[in-house]
């Protein structure tokens, strides 16, 4: 293991890698620092570029966007109350209470100060226990493999925003659209009804440029809304963070570290959730709770180092299990797998060096967010009043672009469209496509884990599971236990609501 660390290391250590990844870095921190531009819409639109780089340079430069847009999201939840991403939203608590303090200059270097902790921390985590988690995925046969992927579906279709029953419906969609094109090992046509264009299936980039960054470009060109920012309020103001003052948030940055690395090796959950659980932790650890929501500083520091230290162990199913745990890892995931990495427990015995390098990216790209914020948060502060007239045709040429370039294929465009259209109208139908994307994705390593197992019972599954393996049966009994909770969960939030007039 530390001689593949020590290898990947070096082939991550170079000039253009680093180079590539300040880059996303920027990038990333311009669309989270832009009100209503999200995270996954900017590595949606700026996967294609990922694949006409060397794996070292494309993959570091998604990353860098990934980490670049989560910390992004805190400038105009601090400046303004907006939060640029979702994973933000606790940071509006005391974020513009402190504006409003004159201390917008500390409270952005501590979210500043509590991300780069919170992301390296995690990441180092996941760099030290991803070879023998991969070790343990390595004896997973495929009859286990199969619960495995069909829970980690359950979790995610059940976690998403709304109500059960609509991610399960978009989970079934997505599945049914990963079986058009060619049966994979009769290699016969299904779903295609004579159509050229999804004989060879559908491609999962137009697909996700269609469902996340088309959508977010039509709710912009909709909203008619404009928000009156005075340019004067968006210049960081106040005194430098001291070191005394991190020193003193030591504590809840660590706690919220570790909550946040444990949610993010829990596919489908994600920063949101891990962000408002680490606010809940500390405010009911502090001997003054009553100065939370009032100007904080703790306030900023531990949202901020919770959501950010999701970002490591969100890898690990990804590239163990090659299961994504959320929207950007799905992207992620697509890029690997262009760049001929196919996530799995064979990946770490045929390319662990790549494996350690690409890890290793994340802890530099973590180090390289500390300069790049620190130096340039007057100019990011100054984006969140950029109008959205001159982002968004810009945006719509990128996704369009990019979905052609990668195949040149004409069909592809179509799909974009449909997708995007479609993704609009979940949107205004408040259902989460998330579901979709994974049932998409997971649905061919199901299908193949699926056929090996019923050549290894010869046709006898049920039988061939009871009796050699009592692993799967243990998780069997799982999933309609996880299902039936959330399920509940969701009728009694439902029920809870109380009844409004008009």
């Amino acid at each position: 293991m530390l001689a593949d660390l020590y290898e990947g290391l070096m082939m991550v250590f170079r000039l253009d890698t680093i180079a590539m990844t300040c880059v996303g870095l920027v990038l990333g921190i311009f669309v989270g620092s832009l009100p209503g531009f999200t995270t996954v819409m900017a590595m949606a639109v700026l996967l294609p570029i990922s694949f006409f780089l060397d794996p070292l340079i494309g993959l570091p430069f998604l990353i860098g966007v990934y980490k670049g847009g989560i910390y992004g999201g805190s400038i105009p939840a601090i400046l303004v109350g907006i939060p640029g991403t979702g994973a933000s939203v606790a940071t509006t608590f005391d974020g513009p209470k402190l504006t409003k303090l004159g201390k917008s200059r500390k409270a952005l270097e501590m979210a500043l100060a509590a991300s780069v902790i919170g992301d390296t921390a995690s990441s180092l985590l996941t760099i030290f226990l991803i070879g023998p988690i991969a070790l343990i995925a390595l004896h997973i046969g495929p009859p286990e493999l199969v619960v495995v992927l069909v829970l980690s579906m359950v979790i995610i279709a059940s976690t998403t925003g709304g109500a059960v029953a609509k991610g399960l419906l978009m989970l079934v969609i997505g599945m049914f659209l990963s079986l058009v094109g060619q049966d994979p090992i009769g290699a016969l046509n299904r779903f295609t009804f004579d159509f050229f264009a999804i004989q060879a299936g559908i491609d999962l980039l137009p697909m996700l440029i269609g469902l996340f960054a088309i959508p977010e470009i039509l709710l912009a060109v909709e909203e008619r809304a404009k928000l009156a920012l005075k340019s004067s309020s968006l210049r960081p103001e106040g005194e430098r963070l001291r070191w005394s003052e991190l020193m003193r948030s030591r504590k809840t940055i660590m706690r919220s570290t570790f909550i946040g690395a444990s949610i993010g090796a829990v596919p489908g959950v994600g920063q949101v959730v891990a962000a408002f659980m680490g606010y809940a932790a500390a405010k009911n650890d502090s001997p003054t709770p009553e100065n939370y929501g009032k100007g904080e500083l703790d306030g900023v520091a531990v949202p901020e180092a919770a959501n950010n230290a999701v970002n490591g162990p969100t890898m690990v199913p990804l590239l163990t299990l090659g299961i994504p745990g959320d929207n950007i890892t799905a992207i992620l995931l697509g890029a690997l797998v262009a760049q001929g990495l196919r996530p799995g427990p064979q990946l770490f015995t045929e390319q662990a060096p790549m494996i350690y390098a690409l890890l290793s990216s994340m802890v530099i790209a973590c180090l390289l967010l500390a300069v790049v914020g620190y130096v340039l948060i007057p100019v990011f502060a100054r984006l969140v009043s950029i109008r959205r007239a001159f982002l968004v045709p810009l945006t719509l040429v990128f996704a369009v672009a990019g979905t052609y370039v990668y195949r040149s294929s004409p069909s592809d465009l179509m799909f974009l469209m449909a997708f995007g259209l479609f993704g609009y109208a979940m949107r205004k139908l408040r259902f989460d496509v998330t579901p979709l994307v994974m049932g998409f994705i997971l649905t061919p390593p199901l299908e193949y884990a699926y056929g090996q197992t019923v050549l290894l019972s010869q046709g006898d599954v049920l039988g061939f599971v009871l009796a050699e393996r009592p692993v799967t049966v243990v998780l069997l009994t799982v999933i309609p236990i996880i299902l039936g909770f959330f399920w509940w969960r969701g009728s009694r939030r439902k029920n809870s609501l109380p009844i409004t007039q008009g």
